[in-house]
């Protein structure tokens, strides 16, 4: 669902005069930026970055899915979050934070998890997809679900030191079910995590939906980005397409 096309404005210009110079960007890409509209799964430390990220780059439309309140232990990492807000919806917060930096954006703030019941009509309000959340079945889930409707995703993952990142063309890449065919068995909920790691991930990630959106660069077609910040390593792997996968094999 893209908004309704709108040109740069001289205020445009001003405010992202640095990025419009970046070669192979220029006007058009922050036009399309502009008219964007990108969902973002959980605006925890990596997806409240991300947010973050493409409110500064100009994307004119942010849909946020994440359900509960503020908790102490979300504070080491989840920047739209503050200490006076613990204890209360993040998703009457975290709109009033984008807006802060990007008084043009538009938010559509939904304070659910993305299910079953709803995956459908939150995917159908975007362009792209960003896919932050902690647990298998619900980054599977989207995955699906942007395939079905033929929308690009870009599925941000990290556990302690190390992050991974790929992103989903429908019809022309494989998809995340093809690199995890069912749901890891001994996946948890909770798990070591630094904010400055969640950081790493979501700038990726919101690299990654920028390069799509604007036509930029090479996104990371059929591969995975694979980091550790332990030694700093960082390398890529192809993912191959499963002729068998029950997501996207008919694409």
């Amino acid at each position: 669902m893209s908004t309704p096309d709108q040109s740069l404005t001289n205020d445009d210009r001003a405010i992202y005069e640095w990025q419009l110079s970046v070669s192979g960007f220029g006007e058009d890409g922050q036009r399309r930026l502009k008219n964007a509209s990108v969902l973002v799964s959980r605006v925890g430390g990596v997806g409240g970055t991300v947010a973050y990220e493409l409110a500064a780059a100009g994307v004119g439309r942010l849909i946020l899915a994440h359900a509960g309140n503020v908790r102490p232990d979300d504070l080491n990492r989840q920047l739209l979050m503050t200490h006076d807000w613990i204890g209360r919806p993040r998703m009457d917060l975290a709109p009033r934070r984008l807006r802060e930096l990007n008084p043009t954006l538009e938010v559509l703030a939904v304070a659910e998890n993305v299910s079953e019941e709803n995956v459908e009509r939150l995917v159908c309000e975007a362009d792209l997809v960003v896919s932050c959340a902690p647990l298998f079945s619900e980054r599977l889930l989207m995955n699906r679900e942007a395939v079905r409707q033929g929308k690009p995703l870009v599925d941000c993952a990290m556990y302690e030191l190390e992050g991974q990142l790929t992103t989903v063309i429908p019809g022309r890449t494989p998809c995340l079910a093809c690199l995890y065919p069912s749901e890891p068995r001994a996946w948890a909920r909770r798990f070591p995590v630094l904010g400055t790691v969640a950081g790493t991930v979501a700038s990726l990630g919101a690299m990654e939906a920028i390069k799509v959106l604007a036509g930029l660069g090479e996104p990371l077609l059929g591969q995975l980005l694979i980091f550790d910040l332990r030694d700093m390593t960082f390398r890529k792997a192809s993912i191959r397409r499963r002729p068998d996968c029950i997501v996207c094999s008919r694409c």
